[in-house]
């Protein structure tokens, strides 16, 4: 039985990632480390909690003698990496979390990997020959696209916001670690995920806590920016493969092929809120404001996911249509489940 780091995965992807490894990896245990800041929640792994090959671990990356008492403890064959702050306009205000996170921890993390599976540079012990570091990132690295192209792996870098600037970097360590010490290591660059367990402060969440609770549903500038959207279990799926079946050394890129700009995200929502949760009088749509635009942000993002396609035959189960209407589901259970509760 072999034990895998998870970091991060009480986040919204981690979350989805966990009951999902555990479910199709009968022989593995999880030990899931996070530290339980904003974007973490307990709640989000209940389907796990008492699982017997899942261990929750409430600590932080950026402490690495936590890391090595983990490592020594649990001898793990392979980690995980989801834990980062992601929340670019947080980026804009804080800086620092993010720097300290997403760089210093992801460092902690690989050099304390390495110093446990390797005795030399391209050389494992060999109980960690095939001992494997996955790093989960973001395809905000590439910086912006205009109103045509796709990012590849091959794109250049050109991040624009700290939070993209600080996975960038934690990108360039782990490329470091494979290329200077010959450690098996894989990246996945994703784009922007939406699906159950979001965190309430991201626009599609947002979008639907605002029209339930009668408020304005707030869309940067015009609303034209466009995303490439992808369901979040498509996305675990699409790790657990790159993870297992992916080429030391190699960037896979993970996108949806679901281009939308804001403005649709919201109207799609108002619509199918209309359907399944009616307002006594009007339309959700009629909620949409258009606010001031944030700080440098990116007109467009958009993923070639034909590598992965092609290489390891991952493919997208869900189309956004028929994410958002998966998506709306649980957050109505959510919210108007917590509002009832709330009246009684």
């Amino acid at each position: 039985m072999e034990y895998i780091l998870v970091t991060g995965g009480a986040g919204f992807i981690g979350s989805n990632f966990v009951p999902y490894f555990v479910d199709n990896n009968p022989n593995v245990h999880l030990v899931n480390l996070d530290a339980l800041t904003y974007a973490g929640d307990l709640d989000n792994i209940k389907e796990v909690q008492g699982h017997e090959r899942h261990i929750f671990v409430h600590g932080d990356i950026c402490d690495r003698g936590l890391i090595e008492s983990l490592f020594q403890k649990y001898d793990f064959k392979g980690v995980i990496h989801f834990a980062a702050e992601s929340h670019v306009d947080n980026s804009i205000t804080n800086p620092d979390a993010f720097m300290q996170t997403n760089i210093i921890g992801t460092f902690n993390l690989i050099d304390v990997a390495k110093k446990h599976w390797m005795v030399g540079p391209g050389i494992y012990k060999e109980a960690h020959k095939n001992s494997r570091f996955h790093h989960v990132s973001t395809d905000e690295v590439y910086g912006t696209l205009g109103k045509e192209g796709l990012f590849m792996e091959t794109t250049p870098y050109a991040p624009n916001s700290p939070y993209s600037a600080s996975k960038a970097s934690s990108d360039f360590i782990v490329r470091s670690y494979h290329h200077t010490y010959g450690m098996n290591v894989v990246t996945t660059n994703c784009s922007n995920n939406y699906g159950p367990k979001q965190h309430d402060e991201k626009l599609i969440p947002t979008i639907i806590r605002k029209a339930l609770g009668g408020e304005p549903i707030p869309i940067y500038g015009d609303g034209s920016n466009i995303r490439d959207w992808l369901y979040v279990l498509d996305h675990c799926k699409g790790i657990a493969l790159a993870y297992r079946n992916g080429v030391s050394g190699e960037t896979y890129n993970i996108g949806g092929r679901n281009e939308r700009d804001n403005l649709y995200i919201a109207n799609k929502v108002c619509e199918l809120l209309d359907i399944k949760h009616p307002k006594p009088k009007g339309t959700y749509s009629d909620q949409i404001s258009f606010v001031k635009d944030r700080a440098g942000h990116d007109f467009r993002y958009a993923i070639d996911a034909t590598k992965i396609e092609d290489e390891l035959g991952w493919k997208a189960d869900e189309n956004f249509e028929s994410g958002i209407d998966k998506t709306i589901d649980w957050y109505l259970n959510r919210y108007v489940e917590k509002e009832n509760s709330s009246l009684a």
